[in-house]
């Protein structure tokens, strides 16, 4: 059940861990993949099947840059649920994990401008929900402010100061067809969002803990 909307600070999001059972192994994977910097891991043997109910999705320049990470990605292990191919709305591409968490690797670029690199624009967290106005209005209440919103379909949220990980909801049933996956799903989410004010649980089930703000960087 989801706590009170009751805080003494505003949300943000500060940090995200994947639960993953060989720490050793998603660390050599993710480091491969190239993505180790925006993430925390830890251990854990949480029962979870099926669609865990969100994405991590890589925004990059071109289709060259896609297909670099993508890649990368299944040369360290990744399994290929959409191969990289153009779209309707650029050039994309879906993988999973060997810990089980699926990410998307895209652009809105159709032909590519340059080389590839290994820049990443954007990473976002993207939350599979039941209700997205419902969900929408618990992160309002939590002092979470909206960056892009189109109706009950997709609502992103302002970055926060201390992550480099943006986060968006989706509907779930909706996500998992994007993603080429069946939408049922149980247990653990397997994933720990970093608030930078107190602990709590949405709506649907995804779990916030309290972190420490990082250090500033020395100027």
């Amino acid at each position: 059940m989801a706590t009170t909307a009751s805080t003494t600070a505003d949300t943000s999001l500060a940090s995200v861990t994947l639960e993953v059972a060989d720490l050793e192994a998603a660390r050599r994977f993710y480091s491969a993949f190239g993505v180790d910097t925006y993430l925390r891991l830890r251990v854990s043997e949480a029962h979870s099947t099926g669609f865990r109910g969100f994405t991590l999705g890589l925004t990059v320049s071109g289709p060259a840059t896609v297909d670099g990470f993508f890649g990368a990605a299944v040369d360290a292990g990744a399994t290929v649920l959409k191969p990289a191919e153009k779209s309707l709305w650029g050039y994309s591409g879906v993988v999973q994990a060997p810990d089980g968490t699926i990410w998307k690797i895209a652009t809105s670029a159709k032909k590519d401008t340059g080389p590839a690199t290994r820049v990443i624009d954007d990473v976002v967290l993207l939350l599979g929900v039941e209700a997205v106005k419902a969900t929408k209005q618990f992160y309002l209440g939590r002092g979470m402010t909206v960056a892009k919103s189109f109706g009950a379909k997709y609502v992103e949220f302002a970055p926060g100061q201390s992550s480099p990980v943006r986060m968006a909801l989706y509907k779930r049933r909706a996500l998992a067809k994007d993603l080429g996956v069946p939408v049922d799903g149980t247990g653990s989410h397997r994933i720990v969002l970093g608030s930078t004010a107190d602990a709590f649980t949405d709506p649907d089930g995804f779990v916030w803990e309290a972190v420490a703000s990082p250090a500033p960087t020395p100027s």
